[in-house]
C-alpha cells in the first residue's frame, strides 16, 4: 500500500522541479522531503525522479506513477472533506481550451461552487493536446478538448466548423509562399494548417505564432497572413472567410470526465449543457451536435 505523505512528497517535487521548492511548499526541511521519496523508491524498487536533471523531473517508472499517485492524492483529499467536510479542502480540476473559458461555462463553474462550498474548483486552460494528454495522466477530473473525432469514452461531443480566415480587406487570392498565422507547434489547428496547404502543392511559411487565441485573432485581423480557426470564435471580429484553400472539416469538442456519478458527473452535465447551448446558439443551427 502506497504511504500519501511518500506520494504527495514525490508528486510536489515533480510538479515544482526542485526539491527545495517542494519542501517549501510542503513546509517541510529537504532532507525530510529527500528521505520520503527515497523511502517510496525504494518500496517500488526503482527511482522515480532524475535527480540530475535541472530541473530535476520524473523517470520513465516516475511517469507511469504520476498520473495513479495524483488519483490516490485526490481519492484521499475527497475523503477527507467528506468527513470533516471543511469549505473548499477537496479539488476538482478542469482542463479546457481557452475559447471555451467564456461566461456561460464560466458561470457554471460559479454555481457549482456555490451549490458545493466544499469544493474548489481548479480550472486551466491550453492546448487541446495538452489538455488531453494531462488528462489521461490524472492530471484533470474533466477534460474538454478539440480533437479531430471523439475518443470512445467521451461523456458528450459537439461538432464545431472551422474555416479559414483573414483580414476583412484581406486578399481575394494569396500567392506562395502563404503567410500564416499559428499556434506553438503541437496545436492541433497548426497541424491541420500544414497538411491541407500541402496536400494542395502550395508553399507557406509562418509569419506569426501566437499562444493565446486573442494574439492569434489580432494577428489574423491586421493583416499579417491566413488562419485555420473556429468559426465561433471569430464572431464580431474584423476577418472575413478565406476560400481559396476550400472548405475545412468540422473539429469535434468533446468532454471527458473519470466519473459517471457524484460532484464530478454533476459538473460534466452542467458543462455539457452550456456546450450544448453554444453549439445550438452557433450560426451553423447546432444542426451538427451530437451528445452521449
Amino acid at each position: 500500500m502506497f504511504d500519501p505523505r511518500l506520494l504527495r512528497a514525490f508528486v510536489t517535487i515533480a510538479d515544482t522541479g526542485s526539491f527545495t521548492s517542494a519542501a517549501d511548499r510542503l513546509h517541510m526541511t529537504q532532507s525530510t522531503i529527500s528521505q520520503q521519496l527515497g523511502r517510496l523508491e525504494q518500496s517500488v524498487g526503482q527511482g522515480l525522479i532524475d535527480r540530475a536533471a535541472r530541473p530535476v523531473r520524473p523517470t520513465p517508472a516516475g511517469e507511469r506513477l504520476l498520473g495513479p499517485a495524483r488519483r490516490i492524492l485526490s481519492l484521499q483529499r475527497d475523503a477527507a472533506a467528506m468527513l470533516s467536510d471543511p469549505v473548499g479542502t477537496s479539488v476538482l480540476r478542469i482542463g479546457l481550451p481557452e475559447d471555451i473559458a467564456t461566461v456561460p461555462v464560466m458561470s457554471a463553474f460559479a454555481r457549482f461552487s456555490t451549490s458545493h462550498r466544499e469544493i474548489r474548483l481548479d480550472v486551466t486552460t491550453g492546448l487541446s493536446r495538452d489538455i488531453a494528454r494531462r488528462y489521461r495522466a490524472g492530471d484533470f477530473d474533466i477534460a474538454i478538448v478539440k480533437e479531430a473525432a471523439a475518443q470512445p469514452d467521451h461523456r458528450a461531443s459537439f461538432a464545431e466548423p472551422m474555416a479559414w480566415f483573414q483580414a476583412a480587406d484581406g486578399l481575394n487570392d494569396w500567392p506562395d509562399p502563404i503567410p500564416l498565422v499559428a499556434f506553438p507547434p503541437g496545436a492541433l489547428y497548426r497541424d491541420a494548417m500544414f497538411e491541407r496547404i500541402e496536400g494542395l502543392g502550395r508553399r507557406w511559411y509562418i509569419a506569426f505564432t501566437g499562444s493565446s487565441l486573442d494574439s492569434v485573432a489580432t494577428a489574423v485581423t491586421t493583416g499579417m497572413g491566413l488562419s485555420l480557426l473556429p468559426v465561433a470564435a471569430m464572431a464580431g471580429r474584423a476577418v472575413r472567410p478565406y476560400h481559396g484553400l476550400g472548405t475545412a472539416p468540422a473539429m469535434e469538442v468533446s468532454l471527458y470526465a473519470w466519473e459517471s456519478s457524484g460532484p464530478i458527473a454533476e459538473l460534466g452535465t452542467m458543462m455539457t449543457a452550456v456546450l450544448a447551448a453554444r453549439n445550438a446558439m452557433a450560426p451553423w443551427g447546432g444542426q451538427a451536435a451530437a451528445a452521449t
